[in-house]
């Protein structure tokens, strides 16, 4: 289940037909592995025409505007963070290990409250995982392999 504001932000994302993929915590959730996290992360594809979406989507969402830009969504390589744990949105340009257009092609859709949400392929998950390297990606990529396995 989602909270409130990671329902709307999805929503807002869907209804502008933003170009995104569920990455993070939330990814190794929906491939069958649930863990405590204080955010969401959703890595965009990083173009005009879906800054502009994605510009529309958090216009509609409600979040603060006074520091983020449209061009923050065109630059690989940027975060940008709206909110607070456990409710914080973290709105990604890159992500370590992948390319969007390679991942896109093999993401899958999930539905959760409605809400048919892309999320980016367990191949993928473990290989931008382990190009990240932190303590608790690599517990995530040893749970993910161990998944794969099975």
């Amino acid at each position: 289940m989602l909270n409130s504001d990671f329902r709307d932000i999805l929503s807002a994302f869907c209804e502008e037909k933003v170009e995104f993929m569920l990455v993070g915590a939330y990814a190794v959730a929906a491939h069958g592995l649930p863990r405590a996290t204080g955010d969401i992360d959703l890595w965009i594809k990083c173009s005009e025409k879906n800054a502009e979406r994605v510009w529309a989507a958090i216009m509609n969402f409600g979040a603060p505007l006074a520091n983020i830009s449209k061009q923050d969504f065109t630059t690989r390589g940027n975060v940008v963070q709206i909110g607070v744990t456990p409710r914080r949105i973290d709105i990604l340009t890159q992500i370590t290990g992948v390319e969007y257009e390679e991942a896109e092609q093999q993401s899958i859709t999930i539905e959760i409250e409605g809400i048919a949400i892309p999320v980016i392929g367990l191949a993928h998950l473990v290989q931008n995982k382990s190009a990240v390297g932190r303590p608790q990606d690599k517990a995530d990529v040893a749970r993910l392999q161990e998944l794969r396995n099975k």
